[in-house]
């Protein structure tokens, strides 16, 4: 069983298309085609169905493709192993990350951390935090880095950053004119919230909740499924939000969005390092950690200013 062939196949799975499978891998879509069609034929079972445009996997398929996970997985850790021997760091990382992380600190990091390792390859999956802790937990990724904790066993949290929250309004919002504004004020305004399962929804209401404020008052009159999206609700004028200080920091330097203090209230949280328990770490995985611990002072976000607040 040819290990490219299951590669291939769990591409298509995973992106549910032959075309999109194609152009990630870079091959033709023929050649996608009699990839998968020698798995079948190999098996002896048919492993994707397709439907229209989209490709599914049948039960067969589903089964296949766990154990062809685990044989790519065993399979990028001996490649590691044998160039760690060598005294180099090779090899692909899998990384999943919520939005502020994945947008505003992994990035530079990766950066430094391939000016040290330009064999290494890393991608990014950035989604929600329910959604990179359930990847990680189902071993789609190897390392997570999320805005909260989620109650899975299967699953280890370190704190790593700490990153700070704001309350950003409109440019010419009438709340611009005060230097604080009373927590209960929060109830009058429209609210732009992001959607449910995402790390900065789950820590905005839990504070809000630990301050004496019942987050069920807010008028929330749009749920977004990302930061990009609540921060140009916020610019047309349809609400307020609360937002990580680094997703709004240029807006505020530029005067397109303003920030407004809440009396008494502090909207710190923590960024967590998330892995499955048990799992042996591949060296490349554990030396990216290192790095992370080793430059995280430099990704607190915590008590960043803005160079226009």
């Amino acid at each position: 069983m040819d290990i490219r062939r299951l590669e291939v196949f769990c591409k298509v799975v995973e992106m549910g298309s032959f075309t999109k499978a194609a152009e990630a891998v870079l091959l033709s879509q023929p050649t996608i085609s009699e990839h998968i069609k020698t798995l079948e034929e190999l098996v002896g079972e048919r492993l994707v169905d397709r439907l229209g445009r989209e490709a599914l996997p049948t039960p067969a398929g589903k089964i296949l493709y766990r154990y062809a996970k685990k044989i790519i997985q065993i399979k990028d850790e001996a490649v590691q192993a044998m160039a760690a021997y060598r005294g180099d760091l090779a090899g692909a990382l899998h990384l999943g990350a919520s939005t502020i992380p994945g947008t505003y600190i992994l990035p530079r990091l990766i950066g430094l951390f391939k000016q040290r390792h330009p064999e290494v390859q890393i991608s990014i999956h950035i989604a929600g935090t329910k959604d990179i802790a359930e990847a990680v937990a189902e071993g789609h990724q190897e390392l997570g880095l999320v805005g909260s904790q989620w109650k899975d066993r299967r699953l280890s949290f370190e704190r790593i950053f700490s990153d700070e929250l704001v309350l950003a309004v409109p440019k010419d919002h009438p709340w611009t004119r005060e230097s604080t504004i009373a927590l209960e004020r929060l109830a009058e305004e429209p609210f732009i919230a992001r959607h449910r399962g995402s790390g900065t929804r789950m820590v905005t209401y839990e504070i809000l909740e630990n301050a004496g404020f019942d987050p069920a008052r807010l008028r929330v009159v749009a749920e977004m499924g990302t930061t990009e999206a609540v921060r140009q609700s916020i610019k047309a004028g349809i609400g307020v939000s609360i937002l990580s200080r680094q997703a709004v920091a240029e807006d505020v330097a530029y005067g397109t969005l303003a920030v407004v203090p809440i009396q008494g209230v502090v909207f710190r949280r923590p960024f967590y390092l998330v892995k499955r328990k048990g799992r042996e770490a591949s060296p490349v995985c554990t030396a990216f950690e290192e790095h992370l611990r080793t430059h995280n002072h430099e990704a607190d976000f915590s008590a960043a200013p803005f160079s226009g607040d």
